[in-house]
């Protein structure tokens, strides 16, 4: 969450000449509602269900890159679809630079209400294990520009 899985996917898809897609955002559109809305509404097990579903889809085109929502790693199932299926790079991000790009934003359903930097390092402890389980390459993204991200990821994809 906040690691610029979107801004660095629509970049490198540009790049690459592929299609790009986010799966927050796939949801939204078959739903007609705010992933925000959906976690309202189902909690956040039914917006994890949807979720499966749209990995299971989205991975087996060809020729996209596809940006998940930040606990897509929760389901085992998507570990498996994601790492069966293509190159999985992992942005990797500090904790404090995650608070610090998602602190004002009233889109992330889990850290609202709560007190989000202890959330995010939460977060973090559960998942950074299970994305460095599915990551064929890990780029560590700090503060630096989206381009020398994007560049990293050519490099390291071969292209």
């Amino acid at each position: 969450m906040g690691a610029g899985k979107t801004t660095v996917g629509r970049l490198l898809a540009k790049n690459l000449g592929a299609v790009f897609y986010d799966t927050d955002q796939e949801i939204e559109k078959r739903t007609g509602v705010r992933v925000p809305v959906i976690f309202e509404m189902e909690g956040e097990g039914g917006f994890r269900k949807r979720e499966i579903g749209m990995i299971d889809e989205l991975t087996q085109m060809q020729n996209i890159v596809l940006a998940t929502g930040g606990g897509a790693v929760i389901a085992t199932e998507n570990r498996e679809h994601l790492k069966a299926r293509g190159i999985v790079i992992y942005l990797r991000a500090s904790v404090h630079d995650l608070y610090l790009r998602t602190r004002l934003d009233r889109n992330r359903p889990l850290l609202q209400n709560t007190n989000a930097q202890a959330k995010l390092e939460e977060l973090f402890a559960a998942r950074d294990p299970l994305y460095r389980e599915v990551a064929t390459y890990i780029v560590d993204t700090g503060n630096q520009p989206v381009m020398n991200i994007v560049q990293k990821i050519e490099e390291l994809i071969g292209q």
